[in-house]
Order: structure tokens, then sequence, then C-alpha cells
């Protein structure tokens, strides 16, 4: 069956994911509110890029900042709005109709709660990056790494979530 043809189902927002939302929703403004604020006590060459170890290897113009919060706001509401249509989805070819709100239930969550972790992560990043900027230690720090396994362990557990859906 083709995923391009499945049915809509609506399927009630969990409270996790309007947890996940309000989370998200206050990393963006977070993330809006640093850069706002701290604009114009910022030098002109901000932190650019950071390598592997969380050290910054490359410097740029501050207007470089803008590129964070437009990338992450528009992820965000391309995810929120692929959301909204879970059967439009990819699906093993075992859905049917007896799992078929599982599945949608599986895959909405997982797109909420990536979308919401990439926005704190954002929000991190931006923060570390004008934190530096001002003065602070050259690193983004060992809590950039900790979201980023947050990241990959939610997305491990929806998948295996989804293999154990019959």
């Amino acid at each position: 069956m083709s995923n391009l043809k499945q049915p809509k189902i609506d399927i009630t927002k969990k409270r996790s994911e309007w947890v996940m939302d309000i989370i998200g929703y206050v990393a963006l403004a977070v993330m809006l509110t640093i850069l706002v604020m701290n604009w114009r006590d910022m030098p002109n060459e901000v932190p650019a890029h950071f390598d592997g170890s969380g050290n910054v290897d490359r410097w740029g113009s501050k207007m470089e900042l803008l590129i964070l919060p437009g990338i992450a706001i528009a992820m965000h509401f391309f995810l929120m709005v692929f959301e909204k249509f879970p059967q439009s989805h990819n699906y093993p070819e075992r859905l049917n109709e007896s799992n078929r709100e599982a599945f949608y239930q599986n895959s909405r969550q997982t797109l909420n709660y990536m979308r919401n972790i990439i926005n704190i992560l954002f929000a991190y990043i931006v923060y570390r990056t004008v934190a530096i900027a001002l003065g602070d230690d050259a690193v983004i720090g060992w809590p950039f790494f900790v979201i980023l396994i947050v990241l990959f362990v939610v997305l491990i557990w929806k998948i295996i979530k989804t293999s154990k859906i019959k």
C-alpha cells in the first residue's frame, strides 16, 4: 500500500507533545532574546564554527549569528507542518488498519520530540556563541554534547518503538 494514499486519522496530541512544544517555543524565544539583548555589545567578529572537541575553529561576522535562528525557525515550522500530516510519513509494509494509529502517533511524536530538542540545541549554540564573543572561554561546553546525545537517544528509542508496533 502506498504511503501517499494513507487515510487521515485525528489523533489527540499527548501531554508530552504539548510539554515539548512549550519547551521548544521557549528555546526559540530565549535564542532570539539572547541575540537581541546582546547584539550591541558583541564585537564584529564572533565564533562562527566549532571543531569536534567544541573549540572555536573559525571566527566570522556577527551577522552570521542570524543564520542559526533563521535555520532553527525555518526547520521548526517545516517539521511542525510535516508533523500535522502523519499519513504522509513513510511506514513499513506491515502498516494496516489495526496498527495505523500507533504508527501515526509514534511518527508524529518522533518529529515533535526531535523538532523541540533541536530548538534547545540551537538555542544553546547561540547562547555559547554570544558568551564566547563577549569574552567567555572559547569552548562550546559539555551541555552541547549532552543535548546531542539526548537527541540521538530519543531517535533510537522511537525507532525501537516503531519496530515493536505489530
